[in-house]
């Protein structure tokens, strides 16, 4: 593996590969589904997850929290992002749109986090503490959406000292726009490393 991305050092997080997000009929699907972004979108998301298996890069799994009736009962101050789903009760739990989309589940091995309430993959969870038990320092990210929680995820990454690197084309929003202000405006106040799927995978393959 390059120097880039040393062995033993760097982790893929795949932030909320929920069916909701990710596959016909779930309730967020079409609005990304209706960008650009999404045309391929799911080999994309595969093809880097492959690349990352077959380098022996440990897997994060970070899911969003999944809704029930009344979470959010005696809030003081939740954000609009937290009230809207749950309102919507996206990636309700015991339900199917919170079930992993088939083709991105976790396999035996994979690393967990739990569940994240806001954008963060890091705020009030467990995600920091697991990485750091094995020692990693540099993140590849990918999944959904790219203005909320892939964002929220790394820039809480940099900030916390980890070397970033997000997947462009492996990501998607609600918008272009969305997407747009994503990678060229707000990703290079954090990522050390803004690419593309087909660039990611290279480098993992040693090309």
């Amino acid at each position: 593996m390059p120097e880039a991305y040393p062995q033993g050092r760097t982790a893929l997080l795949f932030v909320d590969p929920y069916n909701d997000f990710l596959a016909d009929g779930g309730k967020l699907w079409p609005r990304v589904a209706a960008t650009k972004g999404a045309e391929g979108l799911h080999g994309r998301l595969a093809a880097v997850t492959a690349a990352a298996r077959a380098a022996g890069l440990p897997v994060f799994i970070v899911p969003h929290h999944r809704f029930a009736l009344g979470d959010l009962d005696g809030w003081k101050h939740p954000s609009p992002y937290l009230q809207g789903s749950a309102r919507a009760m996206v990636f309700e739990k015991d339900g199917w749109g919170g079930q992993w989309h088939p083709d991105f589940a976790p396999l035996p091995g994979d690393v967990i986090v739990t569940e994240h309430w806001g954008s963060s993959g890091f705020a009030n969870t467990d995600l920091d503490y697991r990485l750091k038990q094995r020692e990693i320092t540099h993140v590849i990210l990918i999944g959904l959406v790219a203005n909320t929680c892939i964002e929220g995820t790394g820039r809480f990454a940099s900030e916390l000292g980890y070397h970033v690197t997000l997947v462009t084309d492996a990501t998607a929003a609600f918008t272009d726009e969305a997407l747009h202000a994503a990678h060229a405006i707000n990703a290079p106040t954090y990522a050390h490393a803004i690419l593309t799927a087909e660039a990611v995978t290279a480098a993992l393959a040693g090309g």
